[in-house]
């Protein structure tokens, strides 16, 4: 399996190498407009939503286009907004962006939006005055019993998830009491806390970095990106037949989750997201953020490739090493051994997973570390399809 694997990644850098002499790359803080590619995805993807979302093959392919609009909407109508901005979301019944705005917000500014395509509804509060309120909790100290809190923009408030059966806790009541000074704050029970998804060396798996195993994110010039619980700056990395890789050349966990790995030793790069058998290897071809509510998917060296939603976005999660900010929140289930491995929403790499909870036979819900903040911070170029 493993060398097939290879073999069709292999393949697929031949083809890619092979394509067009013009071929280029996209730096690494452009999140705009998509590149434009012969489908809105392989039928391999679409398999997966069918799947995992309970689609038709028409009601996914319909939905990979109209987030791939909405995506790439979402950045200008923030800035037509302006300070009148509250947040925005993929509205999947609808098919389409879903812009909150302030009762400041002028006439001109709301036919604006509407005009461009969203549906535009009334904020109490901005997305600036939501973000500054969880800026603040992010300085309390949060006790084990807090999973984790987010901005959501749908309800204009600040939800605190804390686990289930610990809500009497002293710690999560004081926790809870001095969020509420901050500004508007809403508690939602959740079933477990969130853990990452690192394991113990047992085989088959992208690469390994001492006892460890997890899973490549995406390809960057010079190497890839991963998750930063997987290992320290400096730390050797060996592929999935042990043979050496390279080095950790800068990691951040907690407080943030994300590292980059440098390659060497005979081993390459591609714009390739493995499909592991159950779906086409996918090609990368951008980093355009999907607004909350589309669809995305996962590739893990564990669990291979499973789909689900984004529920959430610059969450701050309550792991037990430390709190860790500006995940993305998702439905899609993950295991041990996935930590680092890819999240693409169609052919625009998201992010790399962190943690999460559950598992894939009974679901559960898993975090990314968005992929546009880990090429800005070490100044890396996302490997990308222009064919």
């Amino acid at each position: 399996m493993r060398r097939r694997r290879l073999a069709l990644a292999v393949l697929s850098a031949l083809l890619i190498l092979g394509g067009s002499s013009t071929a280029g790359t996209l730096p690494a803080a452009a999140t705009g407009l998509p590149a434009e590619s012969p489908e809105p995805a392989s039928d391999g993807l679409v398999t997966a939503m069918r799947r995992d979302l309970g689609l038709t093959r028409e009601q996914a392919e319909t939905r990979i286009a109209a987030e791939r609009t909405a995506a790439a909407l979402a950045p200008r109508v923030r800035r037509t907004a302006g300070n009148a901005y509250g947040g925005s979301w993929f509205d999947a019944e609808k098919g389409r962006l879903t812009v909150a705005l302030t009762p400041e917000a002028s006439t001109h500014t709301r036919r604006a939006i509407e005009a461009s395509g969203a549906e535009v509804r009334t904020a109490r509060y901005s997305a600036r005055r939501l973000d500054a309120v969880k800026a603040r909790i992010d300085r309390l100290s949060a006790p084990t019993g807090v999973s984790g809190w987010h901005v959501d923009p749908k309800a204009g408030t600040i939800v605190v998830d804390v686990v289930r059966g610990e809500r009497s806790d002293n710690g999560v009541r004081h926790f809870v009491s001095q969020a509420r000074t901050t500004g508007p704050v809403t508690v939602r029970s959740v079933a477990s806390a969130p853990r990452t998804f690192a394991a113990g060396t047992v085989g088959g798996d992208p690469y390994y970095t001492g006892n460890v195993r997890c899973s490549i994110g995406f390809s960057v010039y010079g190497g890839f990106v991963t998750a930063g619980h997987c290992g320290r700056p400096g730390a050797g990395v060996s592929g999935w037949d042990g043979s050496y890789i390279g080095t950790f050349q800068g990691s951040s966990f907690p407080d943030n989750d994300y590292a980059w790995v440098g390659v060497g030793s005979g081993w390459w790069t591609v714009p390739v997201v493995l499909g592991w058998g159950t779906v086409s290897d996918q090609l990368v071809r951008g980093s355009a953020v999907a607004p909350v509510g589309s669809s995305v998917c996962r590739s893990g060296s564990t669990s291979h490739w499973h789909c689900g939603t984004v529920l959430a976005t610059n969450e701050t999660v309550n792991y037990s090493q430390g709190a860790v900010h500006q995940l993305t929140k998702t439905s899609v289930c993950a295991e041990p051994g996935d930590s680092g491995g890819s999240f693409i929403t169609g052919d625009q790499a998201q992010g790399v997973t962190s943690g999460g909870w559950g598992n894939c036979a009974g679901g559960g819900e898993t975090w990314f570390q968005p992929v546009n903040e880990i090429l800005n911070r070490y100044g890396l170029t996302l490997h990308t399809y222009t064919g």
